[in-house]
């Protein structure tokens, strides 16, 4: 990566006076703010610190311990033991504090910006008094071997959590297990291979059908289960094929799984056929519900016939997002899948809570025991603040609040939106640079570092590029028409400037600390380094 700090030739935009301090009848005009944000040039953890620095001296045991127990190292098996001490960084605590708070300078996030550029992420806001349930050591503290009778409110909150995503599905049971919503794609996965192989039919049914707008992680889990995948493309409005998928099911399919809406944001109002025509086949039906936060209340796995569902309880459920972990998902099932689902599953006698692990049909463990329980107290306490009624306002707002955006990011020039032309969108919207490309020969991703200029960002799309010179904005229920007007307002000077001043752009970013990536590396394994001990043998060429 190559890190541009250069100053921003053009001046800082001055925040916009509202105009309704002098005239009340006025709307304000959208802000572009100040910002510049800090760069630490910090190093790697691994390269700081000094030999023999510590943080914590914990104290050495008392002689009387020590004589009647021994080191507890001499109790190790050989085999487990290091040769030698591992590579830490010995740093003190003021060290590690001043390290992290530097990062945490450099980074933007849900807490800071306007952040519906996240794409299919979902973000929105985090109820900060569910941090502080989370946090209350009747939850912080317990550990997960404790004895059922000891953990009785945990063990009835996932317990009621499963009944609020039963009725929010449709399906007959749930589990909690997957700590991410790949885990739990995977889950369903190993569920449907479960259900074929009882069936006697785990070695015919082999095929997985899926769709090009899909998530990948569709493809991926069923790639990785040892499936053939079929990808379904889109038709010329954007809809998955119909007569593609007639095509590719058969004795062969296991299953088809598919994200509705998809991550276009336009929803397939022919999903109810596309069941009908894979059960038809003899496979089963797998619905991702990653992007469920505009159909909250409105439609339901099970009324479109799906056997398999799952939600991303870290997106639509609003509990932390986390980049990427600790996340948690759910997955639902109907009750002829039920035996298959991962134990322990957790039962009701009437009187106490039970872990059940006898579940002899069970794919096994996703994840160890219940899941990630703090991100299950979260979402159960935001369901249960929300209610029915609140859950179906998310969606109609996180509607309203993406097809207006879309109304105002469609009119800048050089945007277009591919698929479905003047249909409207359900949550988000998967738009393209590709006019802006061919004029002034920017790309998206250049624009999307001059935007992290203003404080704020935006994600293109998965790969590979089926929209070119993609863009994906997802508003959710979180954010404000103030929010949306700023975040066009410098998506609208962001393509002025690519048409005015185009070397500005091309050279961004100039007040934030986003790096401009070097794609060769990533085509060459023989560097990809995802530890730092890797990083030093592939990279700086040190031996180990």
């Amino acid at each position: 990566m190559t890190d541009h700090r250069t100053t921003d030739p053009r001046p800082t935009h001055p925040r916009t006076t509202d105009p309704r301090t002098t005239d009340p009848r006025v709307a304000p005009k959208p802000a572009l703010r100040r910002f510049h944000q800090a760069r630490w040039d910090e190093k790697l953890v691994f390269e700081l610190g000094t030999p023999g620095e510590r943080g914590v001296l914990p104290p050495l045991p008392e002689p009387a311990v020590t004589a009647a127990v021994g080191d507890p190292a001499d109790r190790l098996p050989p085999a487990l033991r290091r040769a030698a001490p591992p590579a830490l960084p010995e740093l003190g605590q003021q060290q590690v504090l001043r390290h992290y708070l530097r990062l945490s300078q450099e980074n933007l996030g849900a807490d800071l910006n306007v952040d519906v550029g996240q794409g299919t992420c979902t973000m929105k806001y985090s109820p900060k008094v569910n941090d502080t349930f989370v946090r209350d050591p009747r939850i912080a503290a317990l550990h997960p071997d404790q004895h059922a009778s000891t953990v009785q409110g945990v063990l009835e909150l996932v317990h009621r959590l499963e009944q609020l995503l039963k009725e929010i599905s449709g399906m007959d049971r749930v589990s909690l297990q997957p700590g991410a919503g790949s885990a739990a794609i995977w889950t369903n996965v190993s569920v449907i291979r479960a259900y074929h192989a009882a069936r006697g039919e785990a070695g015919q049914r082999d095929e997985v059908v899926t769709t090009a707008f899909s998530h990948p992680s569709n493809a991926a889990c069923a790639k990785t289960a040892g499936y053939r995948v079929i990808t379904l493309p889109p038709d010329a409005d954007g809809y998955p094929d119909i007569e593609a998928l007639r095509a590719a099911v058969g004795p062969r399919t296991a299953a088809l799984l598919i994200t509705n809406p998809e991550d276009t944001g336009i929803y397939n109002p022919r999903i109810a056929e596309f069941v009908r025509i894979v059960h038809e086949a003899g496979g089963l039906c797998a619905y991702d519900q990653a992007n469920a936060n505009g159909i909250l209340g409105i439609t339901r796995a099970r009324e479109a016939g799906f056997d398999l569902c799952h939600f991303n309880l870290h997106k639509t459920f609003s509990t932390p997002h986390a980049c990427g972990g600790p996340a948690a998902g759910a997955c639902g099932v109907t009750a002829e899948l039920a035996p298959h689902l991962p134990g322990p599953t957790v039962e009701f006698d009437g009187e106490r809570y039970l872990p059940d692990h006898d579940r002899p049909e069970s794919i096994g463990k996703i994840r160890p025991y219940l899941g990630v329980v703090p991100n299950l107290v979260r979402a159960y306490a935001w369901i249960m603040s929300l209610g029915a009624e609140g859950l179906r306002e998310v969606a109609e707002t996180a509607v309203l609040n993406n097809n207006y955006l879309l109304d105002r990011v469609r009119r800048i020039p050089g945007v277009s939106v591919p698929y479905a032309e003047g249909r409207p969108r359900v949550e988000q919207v998967r738009y393209s640079w590709q006019r802006l490309n061919e004029d002034t020969g920017l790309h998206s991703e250049d624009l999307g570092r001059r935007a992290a200029d203003f404080g704020t960002h935006y994600w293109t799309s998965h790969h590979p590029y089926v929209v070119p010179e993609p863009m994906t904005l997802e508003p959710t229920e979180s954010y404000s028409r103030a929010d949306l007007d700023e975040y066009a307002a410098i998506l609208a000077e962001v393509a002025r400037e690519a048409y005015e001043d185009p070397e500005t752009v091309r050279t961004a970013p100039h007040r934030s600390t986003v790096h401009r990536i070097r794609h060769e590396p990533l085509d060459d394994p023989a560097v990809w380094a995802v530890s730092w001990r890797a990083y030093r043998r592939k990279v700086l060429g040190e031996r180990p």
